[in-house]
């Protein structure tokens, strides 16, 4: 840390605050401390298909029939520290993506990605009982659509001028999570914890839809509270609740913890869903 900064971190005199600058802003998130949440395990969750190949295969048989799939995705936010972090799936210790799918031709939107939410992450049986075990899934905003405009894996975020019938339209919503919640994951993935710092400008890693989150993000101010319900900070914060550093964690699931090395092998499920 810079003397500059250690000593702007530490000053005794208070802050200068700067006139309102909250214009048009959206409504303000009130993010709750991963502490709140309880997280297990449930039966695992095979793969569809054995390859990308297959998968892209039936992607085309379904397009054939159905014409575009929808699929959705939520992005599930909380704090550690005082700093968001997003909650996302990771499969075969390699491939991230957040918690959704596709939806079948004959369901509508948002009751078939709350269905699709529940076969990911609620909690199954008497595993769990009390607060927070069968709260309904509150669907926020939709942040971003990305375009699949042919049978291959790359998606955008627009349709390219050329493409009049795109073959997928993914959709990510934001999922504004209760104080409390309990959460289930296969046992053949791993439930994480990742903060934005590590998903910004993190595409090697992440790939582009995953690591544009904290851009799809910055548009919100954020309430962080603490375990007792009380606001302890807000954007703009003031740093660090006690001088750590946020990191990724494996909140449930999995055999081995994640490799998040500068230079490691995971990378995202961006290509398909």
């Amino acid at each position: 840390m810079s003397t500059i900064t250690k000593e702007a971190s530490q000053s005794s005199y208070p802050p200068i605050l700067p006139k309102d600058f909250n214009g048009n802003q959206p409504k303000t998130i009130r993010l709750y401390p991963l502490s709140n949440y309880t997280f297990g395990t449930k039966d695992a969750q095979p793969e569809e298909d054995p390859s990308v190949l297959a998968r892209l295969k039936r992607l085309e048989e379904y397009y054939q029939v159905n014409g575009m799939r929808r699929t959705c995705e939520g992005v599930l936010v909380c704090h550690e520290h005082n700093h968001p972090h997003i909650l996302m799936l990771q499969i075969a210790n390699a491939f991230f993506k957040l918690p959704g799918d596709y939806l079948t031709q004959d369901v509508e939107e948002i009751e078939g990605f709350k269905a699709r939410l529940n076969e990911r992450l609620a909690p199954v049986g008497t595993q769990f009982t009390g607060e927070g075990v069968n709260d309904e899934w509150q669907i926020g905003d939709t942040l971003a659509q990305w375009w699949r405009p042919n049978f291959e894996t790359f998606m955008y975020p627009f349709i390219p001028a050329h493409v009049t019938r795109p073959k997928e339209c993914k959709k990510l919503y934001f999922i504004q999570l209760p104080r409390s919640k309990v959460l289930s994951v296969p046992k053949n993935m791993k439930l994480l914890a990742v903060p934005l710092f590590e998903l910004y400008d993190n595409t090697a890693r992440y790939g582009p839809q995953l690591s544009a989150i904290p851009h799809l993000l910055s548009r919100y101010n954020f309430e962080f509270v603490d375990e007792n319900g009380q606001v302890v900070a807000c954007t703009p914060g003031s740093g660090l609740a006690d001088g750590s550093r946020p990191q990724t964690k494996v909140l449930a699931g999995g055999d081995e913890d994640v490799k998040m090395e500068p230079n490691g092998d995971a990378a995202s499920d961006h290509t398909l869903s």
